[in-house]
């Protein structure tokens, strides 16, 4: 019985590693499906009516970002460690600030967009004893996507619920926003994710800040696209959908690509993905 028991999960275990790549899309989905559950609309239906101390002031956050990251997205980790009293207070107030019913969608947006990466720059500086050269390498060595991975660790008090990365970004930014590029903004630390940007998000600023960055990302050695030929990173594949809703892929690449395609092309070849960290202490 137990050599059963221990072959079934190891063939669980296998299966999973396997396919962790190619099942990626149907996965986020699954994930966005999951936020649905009664604990996560519980969350939904007890956001703040009203915000009664005005909307956040991410102007902290602005000048650790400025401090402490290049124009290239190349973060100084042992920067931010010298800063973490300043990021923690920033994080204290994003944690008693929630988005509020009556917040423009930008204000709310923008709120999100900043939360994760703040909250990612966090989780980094929580691990950096452990001599960290990715931020897959935080937590355990057999990682299951939506179960055990870095992104699912609840580490983040927003209005006194508990929340992930994985909550923050397919629940409260990709099911929330009409607009894939957030794609472009959220950095997961790593060195094929987009650029951290060197600024807060502001809900003035987000619209050109979000092709500033769509811009910077397709015109990075995250993709080459040439009269040689086309590489893209694989966020357009993972989360296709998602850019697809809007338009196709090839038309989000001559939108922000110095270097046109044919827009009326569908497949592509796509680059691999580093999780090297997107910096060092």
């Amino acid at each position: 019985m137990k050599k059963i028991l221990l072959f079934t999960f190891v063939g669980l275990l296998q299966f999973a590693c396997t396919n962790t790549e190619n099942t990626q899309e149907e996965k986020v989905e699954e994930e966005v499906a999951k936020e649905m559950t009664a604990d996560d609309k519980a969350n939904e239906t007890e956001e703040v009516e009203v915000s009664e101390s005005g909307l956040v002031d991410h102007s902290t956050w602005n000048t650790l970002l400025k401090k402490n990251v290049n124009n290239k997205g190349v973060v100084d980790y042992k920067g931010f460690k010298k800063d973490e009293e300043k990021l923690d207070e920033y994080l204290a107030m994003l944690s008693s600030t929630p988005p509020a019913n009556n917040w423009e969608s930008n204000e709310t947006f923008a709120y999100w967009i900043n939360a994760y990466n703040a909250f990612t720059v966090k989780l980094i500086l929580d691990n950096e004893e452990k001599n960290i050269k990715s931020i897959k390498d935080i937590g355990p060595k057999t990682q299951i996507p939506f179960v055990n991975t870095p992104w699912d660790i609840k580490f983040i008090e927003i209005g006194g619920k508990k929340f992930d990365l994985n909550n923050i970004e397919h629940g409260k930014v990709r099911r929330k926003f009409d607009d894939p590029r957030y794609h472009f903004a959220l950095v997961c630390a790593a060195e094929s994710c987009p650029r951290l940007r060197n600024e807060a998000y502001t809900a003035k600023k987000l619209d050109k800040q979000l092709d500033e960055q769509g811009e910077a990302f397709m015109n990075s050695d995250k993709n080459q696209i040439s009269e040689d030929g086309v590489k893209i990173s694989p966020l357009f594949d993972w989360y296709k959908k998602d850019f697809e809703k809007a338009m196709p892929v090839a038309k989000w690449i001559n939108k922000y690509s110095k270097n046109k395609v044919d827009p009326d092309r569908t497949d592509f070849e796509y680059m691999d993905y580093s999780w090297k960290l997107n910096g060092s202490f």
